[in-house]
């Protein structure tokens, strides 16, 4: 029967059937039996056919291949996997494509044929999960196509247990996979390699961990690298090799240390069957060098060593591949202040050493820079005794006082009560500036503290001792000048830098609630002497006696306001239990 719907798709009008048979079958029909010729042979050459075809010879780069028809097919010798051996008379199945082209000769293929054999084939003798091996010919949206006698499709996430960064590099190479699925309605195949790799993979674990123990080498190959450190495959499970483990000295990152792909020896540090994790270790195949690091290098000896890296708290030293050893910035210099050690040291600087302790437990070594030095502060008692006079630079101001640099890295401390022997300083910058030269005596050197206390005040008399007793007697009538009133009483100038105190009771000879209801500040005002105590440094004040003309009534008064016996004045000034400090 000729199938003209199949006629009608390839292009061929029902009244050209009868013509091209002719044409195609020659003299056999001539004869009028065309029926039976339709019969016997138009199943045959219909397109899409695969026909039996006899290699006549070779046209250039073509195959020559007669079929049974008026005319040859070509095949170009790339379909072919062994052209070189073809021979005429070689017997060989083809496609039939098309009756004739443009030039009257019939398209025939032999690669597709090869594929409609081999699918037959594959639906007769696979299944869904069987073993397969094929050629990578060329990537295709979403992985490769392999060539397992048929083209079929490995997904890219089937390629590898870890997906590699360019599947490329498989094409041209024979691979081994498991067929995942079969569609026989769309020809289509997909396999996997990396389910055979985890088959393979899982047997081989469970050999592993049968057979491995702890504390032995085993060779393995990297095959990731992470910050942290790197997974060794041993086949069939994969081991961590920290960054610590990898060498006795300082590693940046493990590709410094490992590559991927390399095949190395390391030693079994740890087995976790239950969880199926293996630590690995590189450096364990040496001895440490921290065994007999106590006779290497005792407390107290010089090494050189090389600084290998900088921390806002210190500087890592390495005296040895391997032994490296904490400088603290507290220990970087007997004078300056180090915020940084970059003040001091770069990496890659070689210096000098003095080993301050040592941890083996802990592998940890505490270096010293500033010890490979004497200590100045060794020096300053003997360059600087009490009662010194120095010139000095005011480098810092605190509240309780300033910081005066003697020489470079050496300060004393000039606290606020030893500024002035008369005037209350409440902060050292109502005095001085920071960079201002000041000259000062050293009252005292604590060279355990590394202190040293100075004086200003001390470089002259102490007025209290002659000048202001004399100047200021019990009884005479003074001029001064209002600067604070507090709730308890006035404090007056008598002079620069010389306060006394005006008690609230002592302003007016009646009762005042309030100071300020009397005087103001900034008033100048004549006061009158009561007391001068030198051991306290207060003088005491009165307004009401000073503006008194009763001198007998102010005498007895006086009198009557003497100190006991045991005493002097309170706080304020005057008689009385209430304290108040100034």
């Amino acid at each position: 029967m000729v199938n003209y719907n199949l006629i009608e798709e390839i292009g061929i009008q029902e009244g050209e059937v009868e013509g091209l048979i002719r044409e195609a079958l020659g003299e056999e029909a001539a004869t009028g039996n065309m029926d039976g010729l339709l019969q016997d042979n138009i199943q045959d050459f219909k397109p899409g056919a695969i026909l039996q075809g006899r290699v006549i010879g070779m046209a250039g780069d073509d195959v020559v291949i007669d079929v049974g028809l008026k005319s040859e097919g070509l095949v170009h010798k790339s379909e072919f996997d062994n052209y070189s051996e073809i021979q005429p008379g070689d017997i060989v199945e083809v496609l039939l494509e098309d009756l004739e082209d443009d030039t009257g000769t019939i398209q025939i293929s032999k690669r597709k044929a090869d594929r409609i054999r081999g699918w037959e084939e594959i639906l007769k003798t696979r299944n869904e999960g069987d073993e397969v091996e094929g050629r990578c010919m060329r990537k295709i949206k979403g992985g490769l196509l392999v060539d397992i006698g048929v083209p079929v499709f490995l997904p890219a996430s089937q390629v590898d247990i870890r997906r590699p960064s360019d599947i490329g590099i498989y094409i041209g190479k024979t691979v081994k996979a498991v067929i995942l699925k079969i569609d026989e309605e769309r020809r289509n195949i997909v396999i996997s390699r990396r389910k055979l790799i985890e088959k393979e993979r899982e047997n081989a674990k469970r050999l592993l961990l049968e057979t491995i123990k702890e504390g032995e080498l085993v060779k393995g190959t990297v095959t990731n690298i992470a910050d942290f450190g790197a997974f060794v495959d041993l086949g069939g499970i994969d081991g961590l090799l920290h960054i610590t483990d990898m060498s006795w000295g300082r590693i940046n990152h493990p590709s410094e240390v490992v590559k991927i792909g390399e095949q190395i020896e390391i030693k079994v540090l740890n087995i976790d069957f239950e969880r199926e994790k293996i630590a690995l270790g590189l450096k364990q195949k040496q001895p440490s060098p921290w065994e007999k690091i106590e006779d290497k290098y005792p407390v107290g000896c010089r090494v050189t060593g090389t600084a290998v890296n900088l921390v806002s708290y210190g500087v890592f030293v390495q005296i040895e591949q391997g032994i490296e050893g904490l400088v603290h910035v507290s220990e970087m210099s007997w004078t300056r202040r180090v915020n940084h050690p970059s003040e001091l040291v770069n990496v890659g600087d070689e210096v000098e050493v003095v080993v301050l302790d040592i941890n083996k437990d802990k592998h940890e070594i505490s270096l010293g820079m500033k010890q490979t030095q004497v200590n100045p502060w060794e020096l300053v008692a003997q360059k600087y005794p009490p009662g010194t006079i120095i010139d000095g630079t005011v480098r810092n101001l605190a509240n309780y006082g300033a910081f005066v640099e003697i020489e470079p890295g050496i300060d004393g401390l000039l606290h606020v009560s030893d500024i002035s022997w008369t005037e209350k300083i409440a902060h050292p910058n109502e005095k001085f500036k920071k960079g201002q030269k000041l000259t000062c005596l050293v009252l005292d050197i604590d060279q355990e503290k590394q202190r040293v206390g100075l004086g200003v005040k001390h470089l002259t008399e102490d007025p209290w001792l002659k000048a202001i007793p004399e100047a200021y007697k019990p009884g005479m009538v003074v001029h001064g000048k209002i600067t604070k009133i507090t709730n308890f009483g006035v404090f007056v100038e008598l002079e620069p830098g010389l306060e006394g105190l005006l008690h609230i009771s002592e302003l007016s000879d009646e009762k005042v609630e309030n100071p300020q209801d009397v005087v103001k500040s900034g008033d100048e005002v004549d006061i009158k002497i009561l007391r001068v105590d030198t051991d306290e440094r207060k003088i005491g004040l009165s307004l009401k006696r000073a503006l008194r003309t009763d001198d007998d009534a102010d005498a007895k008064a006086d009198a009557g306001d003497q100190p006991p016996a045991k005493g002097g004045m309170d706080e304020h000034g005057a008689l009385g239990t209430d304290k108040i400090e100034l």
